[in-house]
């Protein structure tokens, strides 16, 4: 028995080990093609006495990267940062003074050595942004001026984003403006123009307030948007559609709480189909972005978690995902990022990487039956 405690005892102290060298500042240059990038890691621990990493990429945003679970086994240390979708991976030279590794990122892994810094080489962590200023809650507001033009020809990828207060598309189809505006998947629209989904538009518009508008403000608008310059008129059905729902999984949900503003607008997009990165997002905002661009069904949300997260899901697509844009029959599989090999499907990854399930069922849902929509009105 005394035998037995004494190899417990030195394997405790070895997996305890890292959290006592590590603690504080570590930084290292990232070769990365054409440019050289300083990454600073701050270690820490929490009450629990577990490890802790935020990761700083110097030369490209003050924005601090908060770490998902540090684990160190068989002397190597592995510190993933969902928010960028990379990894860190190395270990501890002999005598503790650097961590000698790799950077991966999606299929990119570049070889990476963090050393402890002096007093007279530490970086300087830059001064994270201002947060932005919020349009007020009480305000229902619409958009004073919105550019809207075709896309350009044969134009790749599609997104909405927030540049400060304004709303800017590009490559959107009148289909994906709906869906987003309205919170449904294609299949929940019937009938409309035959250019639904073939034409796309790039929109640049401005708000009438002040401050960047919520989730909610901006969805309120679009669809005002929607009704003045696309002249888009519906009412709702209730149909039994074939759905998908998020659940928690088994083993309960794997995920990183976002150190995000809670009540920012959230990031989720691609790297690459099947290569997905979340930041400051809810499930539901999860469950969104996979019924518009992913899956062929709606997509709800029946986890009952309420908190927003970081976190990254990389599987591989197939044929039917990304509205037929995934891997077709009789083309060759993608390379594999590293010796690993190719990720899972979704339904596997997303149990294995988010402990959350997608599972096939059907649900009474609000179809939004098409009347009337135009192509917009001139600029």
């Amino acid at each position: 028995m005394s035998k037995l405690l004494v190899v417990l005892s030195t394997l405790l102290l070895a997996a305890s080990l890292p959290a006592q060298t590590l603690v504080g500042n570590w930084q290292g240059t990232l070769a990365t093609p054409g440019k050289d990038i300083r990454i600073l890691f701050k270690f820490a621990t929490t009450e629990g006495d577990a490890l802790k990493a935020t990761m700083y990429s110097i030369d490209q945003t003050p924005q601090p990267f908060p770490g998902g679970t540090v684990s160190y086994q068989g002397g190597t240390l592995k510190v993933p940062f969902p928010a960028v979708g990379g990894t860190f991976e190395g270990k501890l030279n002999a005598d503790k003074t650097a961590l000698e590794g790799k950077w991966a990122q999606g299929p990119n892994q570049l070889p990476l050595t963090m050393t402890r810094p002096t007093p007279e080489n530490t970086w300087a962590i830059p001064d994270p942004p201002a947060p932005p200023k919020k349009m007020r809650a009480d305000i229902d507001p619409s958009f004073e001026v919105a550019a809207i033009k075709l896309s350009q020809p044969g134009a790749q990828g599609q997104g909405l984003t927030i540049q400060g207060k304004r709303m800017v598309t590009r490559n959107t189809s009148l289909s994906f403006l709906i869906t987003f505006a309205y919170g449904v998947h294609p299949k929940q629209l019937s009938g409309g123009p035959a250019w639904l989904d073939a034409e796309k538009f790039d929109i640049n518009a401005e708000p009438d307030a002040e401050g960047q508008p919520s989730d909610k403000q901006l969805r309120s608008m679009l669809r005002k948007l929607l009704a003045d310059r696309f002249q888009f008129k519906f009412h709702t059905e209730q149909k039994e559609l074939a759905a998908y729902a998020v659940t928690v999984g088994k083993t309960g949900a794997k995920l990183t709480k976002s150190d995000s503003d809670p009540n920012g607008l959230p990031g989720l997009g691609f790297r690459g189909l099947g290569k997905l990165v979340a930041r400051n997002a809810n499930i539901a905002d999860f469950a969104g972005l996979m019924q518009t661009i992913v899956l062929d069904r709606p997509v709800v949300d029946k986890t009952g978690l309420t908190d927003r997260y970081d976190f990254t899901l990389d599987w591989t697509p197939e044929a039917a995902q990304f509205g037929g844009r995934g891997p077709q029959p009789g083309q060759p599989p993608a390379p594999p990022a590293d010796d690993a090999g190719a990720p899972p499907d979704l339904f596997t990854a997303t149990v294995q990487q988010l402990g959350l399930k997608l599972e096939s069922t059907k649900l009474p849902v609000d179809v939004l039956v098409i009347e009337k929509a135009e192509k917009p009105s001139e600029n």
